[in-house]
């Protein structure tokens, strides 16, 4: 064991060279990070875990009553032992020649069946009320702790300058503020990990799992080899895009669709600005040129750097997901119907004004309705997880 922990804990993969282990050991001057600091995260990430449940509780469902959101949840399907029997342990999508087995051994037509393992299927999707109250709990702390990062990283040199995230690098501090955001957050990540074994199983679970996962390596990696300030940057620019779409989720869920249409455009610009912009301008610049230029690579360094690319691409494919739904809600051309909903929010003298206005503004009117309308349609799709 004590071999194995040895060639894991490597100088020469973690540290740059001529740096050991014992020049990072925490003295009476300075506190470096430490992996044992990580632990504190896993009785934190319990205890996020059952705030999580309180705030649901008493806090997030009476906000979702008030706002008439439904509380019950789909059809149940009737109790059946060998049809239950089927879909737990077979399959949940019987084929053809299942649904006539079926069929001749309870006596019952395929469409009867058909419907039963769909009305089955349904009940293991959350309620919108349950929908509701995660995005809230989620809403509040990514809005929490993104408020966090930017009144503290305001205060710190690495945000104007980020070529400070490197100098006298791996000899740079631990401050208070930089340990406990990355515990919380590193708390946090853990406690969704955790809930999704708790939660109702969604078809998106293995993909938010590996989110998780990645999530939680890239913290847990940028932290034990001190690279916590350009982590720090990671972390806010991350968290400002979560923040919207949850809360474009939540007016969803209350059927606010104007307002779920403005968070969703707003999400949608924000996310593409600043995944395809800012993060490769800012993050990947520094964290490989400048960092290249300042201290040079070393084995922890690629990996780091891999791990950040490899995110990148997934922000593009992200991005790409969310074009390709506008485009193909633009294909469809139904404009019309959201048009009319959206006038009802204006003074109609004034639409009918411009309406008979020159024709280059009658064109700059129906384009900017149309560009909503795209993004009803497109947040209607995405929205939905």
């Amino acid at each position: 064991m004590a071999g194995i922990l040895a060639w894991f804990w490597n100088e020469r993969f973690w540290l740059p060279h001529n740096v050991t282990w014992a020049d990072l050991k925490n003295t009476d001057e300075a506190t470096f990070p430490q992996a044992e600091d990580l632990y504190l995260a896993c009785p934190l990430a319990f205890c996020i875990f059952m705030i999580r449940l309180v705030f649901e509780r008493f806090i997030a469902r009476p906000c979702a009553m008030g706002l008439k959101i439904q509380t019950n949840g789909p059809q149940k399907a009737q109790p059946n032992a060998i049809l239950e029997k089927v879909f737990t342990a077979i399959t949940k999508h019987p084929d053809e020649k299942r649904l006539e087995g079926l069929s001749k051994q309870l006596d019952w037509d395929v469409r009867t069946i058909q419907r039963w393992f769909r009305q089955r299927r349904n009940q293991e999707k959350p309620s919108t009320l349950a929908r509701f109250c995660e995005s809230m709990w989620r809403f509040t702390f990514y809005l929490y702790i993104f408020t966090y990062g930017v009144r503290f990283l305001k205060k710190t040199p690495w945000l104007w300058n980020t070529k400070e995230c490197w100098y006298n690098y791996p000899y740079q501090p631990l401050t208070v503020d930089i340990h406990y955001y990355y515990i919380l957050e590193l708390s946090f990540y853990l406690s969704l990990l955790f809930s999704q074994f708790t939660d109702i199983r969604r078809k998106d679970f293995l993909i938010m799992f590996l989110h998780h996962v990645a999530t939680i390596s890239l913290i847990v990696f940028s932290y034990v080899n001190n690279m916590a300030r350009v982590g720090t940057l990671v972390m806010c620019l991350h968290d400002a895009a979560d923040v919207l779409i949850e809360a474009a989720k939540m007016a969803n869920y209350a059927k606010c669709q104007i307002l779920c249409n403005l968070l969703f455009a707003m999400f949608a610009i924000l996310f593409i600005s600043s995944r395809l912009g800012v993060y490769p301008i800012w993050i990947l610049n520094t964290t490989l040129f400048e960092s290249w230029e300042i201290i040079g690579p070393y084995p922890s360094w690629w990996v780091f750097n891999l791990l950040l690319i490899m995110l990148q691409l997934l922000h593009s494919f992200w991005s790409y997901l969310i074009v390709k739904t506008a485009c193909r809600a633009i294909s469809k051309g139904k404009v019309i119907h959201h048009v009319n909903r959206f006038l009802s929010f204006f003074n109609r003298q004034q639409i009918n004004w411009c309406w008979q206005s020159k024709e280059l503004g009658k064109k700059s009117v129906w384009t900017s309705l149309s560009f909503l309308k795209t993004f009803h349609l497109s947040s209607k799709k995405l929205l939905q997880f």
